[in-house]
């Protein structure tokens, strides 16, 4: 029977505030990396990888594959979400981070370095495709763990605060990833862009190491962590029980409607900053460089959003904010694509901020809610079980369904209706968890 956790453990002991900002600002800065890493990637598929690693008769197959291998990165996410999450909830959080960090830098660099189809044939795509399954299961580790020991070293009243310092390195890790590749363009003219420039934002993914190095030295584990562990330890004993088993058998239900909430906000963000880039300049011809600074400007103002909403819903409830975007979304979905369709860089920029504004108003308080919705010895499994199936079944098929969808319609409104149909889901399954916890 799926039921919502009552009680948690509570540390006998509240760590001083100077370390807890130390922690969150290691917990931010993993976050931001491992996304910058990550979204690296994205862009380079709407720009380059469709001609270098899947060359085909017509641009549109060499993008589809691309979005494709893409994709591929986020059905790997719900392997490092389980493997990580029931590590994570046994042995403690701050070890799969520091595992998640390590695995990310090592196959960002390696993908600036692969070779392309020309130089070694097939052996590149499929080279290209298993570092983006290691890049999928890093980031699946990773969020469960930037999340947890930033909401559980929180402040009494604060955990929607301190767990949005994680949300924010998704816009900072958009900020950087978009910076690096108008900066490798502005350096290089478009035949060395194709050539070696785009793969310089890959490569400098390696000092995530340097980071993962940090935390294992200078960041202890979390004090509800700590104080969890004894009892899991004997339960274990007793039972032989484990998280993974534990969210299963009494709250996989909660973990689907978790992640039926957020799939509509990750597949909307990745439309905005994958499939709107490749759809702009490939069908409506506009240059690459504005449309990436307006991706960055934009992500610029989920900075001061995210963290305000989180604020927001440590006063008002989780639920009523992280409801409020969803509704947002629903109805944004069609003007949005209207005002793209103009072909003007304001509009774009208009309709592509209005948008960031609800998914920023849902996306802050969502790390806080996620992690109220487990104890403590099944939280890393089953927030990161949540937010993972959220991915899949939004962001890592949004852009390739953008595109089928694009060349069956011939109307980018079957764009909105995609990002509306998810949001009905999310709304019902808000309700659902509403009607399970009030409070929240």
């Amino acid at each position: 029977m799926d039921t919502f956790p009552t009680a948690h453990p509570t540390p006998t002991t509240a760590p001083a505030t100077p370390h807890r900002r130390r922690v969150a600002t290691a917990a931010a800065l993993a976050s931001a990396v491992e996304w910058y890493d990550y979204f690296v990637f994205g862009i380079a598929a709407a720009l380059v990888l469709g001609d270098l690693y899947f060359p085909a008769g017509s641009s549109t197959a060499g993008v589809l594959a691309a979005f494709a291998t893409f994709a591929v990165g986020f059905l790997a996410r719900p392997i490092g979400g389980i493997v990580a999450g029931h590590l994570g909830d046994k042995r403690g959080r701050k070890p799969m981070l520091v595992l998640a960090l390590t695995l990310m830098g090592v196959a960002t660099t390696a993908i600036g370095l692969l070779p392309t189809y020309d130089t070694i044939g097939v052996a590149a795509p499929v080279l290209l495709v298993a570092l983006r399954v290691v890049q999928g299961i890093a980031v699946g580790a990773q969020w469960g763990g930037a999340m947890l020991l930033a909401t559980e070293y929180a402040p009494e009243g604060k955990r929607g605060v301190y767990g949005s310092v994680v949300q924010l390195g998704v816009p900072i890790g958009v900020v950087t990833a978009n910076t690096a590749f108008l900066l490798a363009g502005a350096f290089t003219t478009d035949s060395a862009f194709a050539a070696w420039g785009w793969r310089v934002p890959f490569v400098v993914g390696l000092f995530v190491l340097a980071l993962a190095r940090y935390i294992h030295t200078r960041v202890e584990e979390t004090p509800e962590f700590r104080a969890a562990e004894r009892e899991l330890a004997e339960k274990e004993k007793a039972e032989q029980s484990s998280p993974l088993r534990a969210i299963v058998r009494g709250h996989l239900g909660t973990v689907l409607l978790a992640g039926g909430s957020f799939a509509v906000n990750t597949a909307a963000f990745y439309i905005l900053i994958t499939g709107v880039l490749d759809y702009t300049t490939r069908e409506l011809g506009m240059a690459r460089g504005p449309v990436l600074a307006v991706s960055l400007g934009v992500s610029l103002t989920q900075l001061a959003l995210i963290p305000a909403s989180a604020a927001l819903s440590d006063r008002v409830g989780r639920i009523r904010v992280y409801a409020l975007g969803a509704v947002g979304i629903a109805l944004w979905a069609v003007p949005l694509f209207l005002l793209i369709d103009t072909g003007s860089l304001l509009w774009l920029a208009v309709g592509t901020f209005v948008a960031s504004c609800f998914l920023s108003i849902m996306y802050g308080p969502q790390a806080a809610l996620f992690a109220e919705l487990f104890t403590p010895e099944m939280r890393y499994t089953g927030a990161s079980l949540g937010y993972q199936i959220a991915a899949v079944a939004g962001g890592g098929l949004a852009p390739f369904v953008m595109v089928l969808l694009l060349e069956a319609t011939g109307t980018s409104l079957a764009v909105s209706a995609y990002i509306v149909a998810l949001s009905v889901i999310a709304l019902i399954s808000i309700r659902i968890l509403a009607n399970r916890a009030p409070s929240r």
